[in-house]
């Protein structure tokens, strides 16, 4: 039996600002970082995990990373995979650590990066993709990986093992018809704030040339211009003429599409403000961009603040748009009570800004009982690697929904993963298929020496004028 004996962390900065990917009106100046840990053994076996940071601080969430895995060194790898509700509950139970958050900020996305750590190396045990892991465990393995304190509330073990059971019969048909298909994805690249609109332009109809029917744009920097913004991608993605010659407009009033404000061609625009508004700012600004026809808007102001969001859905109700956000709501909690006030028409888990996936199956059981669908927040570096797992795990077993979810994709950064995810042709994820994959996010070697911050040989290039 394989024992825990220690970890290896890495500051992993790349510098995403000198391109404008990532700018948003409340994140201009964004370095792609990755707290980056492995878990060793005195075996072969080794664990990899991340947090994901835009830069300065990422120093300070690797601290908290090395305290946190301390806890786990010593420990039997079986041990652990035994239970990996009670494994988590054991991260998380420091007493003194805990003071720091409890279950919220730099200790808990640290806590996320291990915690999904020992999940890869769980997976690579069993020469499983993590997907394919959870999907083969029994409902009550299921159910027990969880995490569950203060949740009662909002839904029990009891609750939540009736309705995995529901699904168990039929997801053989669900994993296969994924493994045909793909899971749907949208596309937020091209809309990035920091670029030209001919750059929207040019990358929007690449998208869709690519497959994709979901579009997302960031806004709230100025009205008028993401009004222009976005009518530039509505008369892309509404225009027949650049759809790839295979593939037909969509209905707009189908199943998957009704309710999402989707346009001629059955194309879907969403729209991203980033936290930048106080609650009757966000409902003024988001009324003033009704042309363009949002299906939601996405963090329209705090992400602890669940009245406010309840506040802006209630008032975009009656012009058909929705509410998003999760992407930064620190743990399983701030997601109970999003569902409990029906706060938000769509759940965006974030696979780091959680802590791990014992936590990320906690509210996708939540989401699941409310009838909430979940499009997980992906992007940055390492997130699309990551989230294409967990999408795959609701719609197989917990949700049984594939259609009316879509998952975010970003084409950013991806050559520097072992195993990357990809697209296919018809604009979705394919499923991650390597035995031994793990997580999926086991970073090269060679991508580490180039970008660690401060002495890989990028930065080291940086600081002494060299062309970059």
């Amino acid at each position: 039996m394989a024992k825990i004996t220690g970890f290896e962390t890495h500051d992993v900065r790349f510098p995403t600002s000198l391109s404008g990917d990532g700018t948003d009106a409340m994140n201009t100046d964004c370095d792609y970082s990755s707290a980056y840990v492995t878990l060793l053994t005195d075996s072969d076996l080794v664990g990899h995990g991340m947090t994901f940071t835009i830069g300065r601080g990422n120093d300070i969430v690797c601290a908290a990373i090395k305290e946190v895995a301390s806890r786990l060194v010593g420990k039997e790898t079986e041990t652990l995979f035994a239970d990996m509700g009670e494994t988590w509950n054991f991260m998380m139970s420091d007493p003194q650590l805990r003071w720091i958050g409890p279950e919220k900020g730099v200790i808990h996305i640290a806590s996320g990066a291990v915690n999904n750590a020992v999940w890869d190396m769980y997976a690579r045990s069993r020469k499983k993709p993590l997907w394919k892991l959870v999907v083969d465990f029994t409902p009550e393995e299921l159910v027990k990986s969880a995490a569950w304190r203060y949740i009662s509330d909002a839904i029990t073990k009891e609750e939540a093992l009736v309705m995995v059971k529901e699904k168990a019969s039929t997801k053989q048909d669900r994993e296969a018809k994924v493994q045909e298909l793909g899971y749907p994805a949208y596309v937020t690249s091209a809309g990035w704030l920091g670029y030209s609109d001919e750059k929207v332009a040019r990358l929007t109809k690449e998208a869709v040339q690519a497959g994709f029917n979901h579009f997302k744009m960031k806004v709230g920097a100025n009205q008028a211009n993401d009004l222009r913004r976005g009518k530039i991608i509505r008369s892309i993605i509404d225009d027949p003429q650049y759809l790839p010659t295979d593939a037909p407009p969509r209905d707009p009033n189908s199943d998957d599409l009704k309710g999402k404000n989707a346009g001629p061609t059955g194309a879907v625009l969403m729209i991203d403000a980033n936290q930048v508004w106080d609650v009757p700012q966000a409902i003024d600004y988001v009324k003033g961009l009704t042309e363009i026809k949002p299906w939601f808007i996405e963090e329209p102001t705090a992400p602890d603040d669940i009245l406010g969001h309840a506040a802006v859905r209630m008032a975009l109700k009656p012009y058909g748009i929705g509410v998003a956000t999760g992407e930064h709501a620190h743990n399983r909690m701030v997601f109970k009570q999003l569902l409990q006030a029906e706060a938000i028409d769509v759940c965006q888990i974030d696979s780091c800004r959680l802590a791990g996936v014992s936590e990320v199956i906690s509210v996708l059981l939540m989401a699941a009982k409310f009838g909430v669908p979940v499009c997980p927040h992906a992007g940055g570096v390492g997130l699309c690697e990551y989230v294409i797992h967990l999408s795959l795990i609701d719609y197989i077993v917990i949700s049984g929904t594939m259609e009316r979810n879509v998952l975010e994709f970003v084409d950013h950064l991806h050559e520097h993963f072992v195993t990357p995810c990809s697209i296919n042709s018809r604009g979705r994820y394919n499923v991650p298929s390597n035995p031994d994959e793990g997580y999926s996010i086991e970073m090269h070697k060679s991508s580490i020496a180039e970008y660690e911050w401060p002495n890989g040989s990028y930065w080291v290039g940086a600081r002494e004028g060299k062309v970059l």
